[in-house]
């Protein structure tokens, strides 16, 4: 029977792309009030460290080959947890809306009658490029750019990237590794072989890799450099104006790790 005195509550929290830095502070205020936190596999567990040590923790994650749970024991569990522990915390690498299937799982909470809000996160796909210098858009280069998934959820490339081939657009594709060679060909069918990629790997953290090209050259600098998932594809002119940005960011990571000493 439920407790009388428990006011179920979900709100999803966007983790931000693995820097645990860039979890936002309404992020880091939600965690701290969360009675139970479903996160998923995070690039930086570091952001647990925010919640309760009292908080009930249930890792909700998935990997390609390696899920934890199904989409619809996730949105049970979220709802059970609601109503029995009060203030729920659905925590969601980058942002809840961005290929998160956040929506889904507001709106199953939602069916129950229990409240619910989101705390945005930063998404990989704007981050993580500009981690590398890479502005996705830029006066005289380009004027948009595209999110595409890679991989559709029956696991074929995404159609829109066909469409995007065609444009003049930066073309960014999460969860595109496993489906490289055929990007590659869509792109060539178009007549740009000699576009910059880049795939940045590990985005933000520590064991960030990335591998810089053309669309002809890229599938030999993947095995070169041995590339993988999970990885950001980002094509297009930006990718030549790249800024090399990654000394500042370690100039600042080593004033702030100074100045917690």
């Amino acid at each position: 029977m439920l407790n009388n005195s428990i006011k179920p509550k979900v709100t999803l929290v966007g983790a931000g792309p693995g820097d645990p830095d860039l979890l936002t502070l309404k992020g880091v205020r939600a965690l701290a009030e969360a009675n139970v936190v479903l996160y998923d596999a995070l690039a930086n567990e570091e952001i647990m460290n925010h919640a309760p040590k009292t908080a009930l923790r249930i890792f909700v994650g998935k990997r390609k080959g390696a899920h934890s749970y199904t989409q619809d024991q996730i949105n049970q569990l979220i709802v059970d947890n609601a109503l029995t522990y009060g203030n729920v915390v659905r925590l969601k690498g980058g942002d809840p809306f961005i290929f998160g299937r956040g929506s889904e799982e507001i709106e199953f909470v939602e069916s129950f009658g229990i409240p619910t809000f989101v705390v945005p996160g930063i998404s990989s796909a704007i981050a993580v490029p500009a981690y590398q210098g890479i502005s996705l858009t830029k006066r005289g280069v380009s004027e948009s750019f595209w999110v595409i998934t890679g991989t559709t959820s029956d696991r074929n490339l995404s159609n829109d990237i066909a469409l995007a081939a065609q444009s003049s657009a930066t073309v960014v594709i999460l969860m595109g590794m496993s489906k490289l060679e055929q990007i590659v060909t869509l792109f060539q069918n178009e007549s740009k072989g000699k576009t910059p990629i880049a795939i940045i790997q590990n985005g933000t953290t520590p064991t960030e890799k990335v591998g810089i090209g053309t669309i002809d050259t890229i599938q030999g600098i993947v095995l070169e450099q041995k590339l993988s998932n999970p990885a950001i594809i980002v094509i297009g002119e930006v990718v030549r104006e790249r800024n090399n940005l990654k000394e500042i960011y370690k100039e600042l990571e080593s004033n702030k790790i100074c100045a917690r000493g």
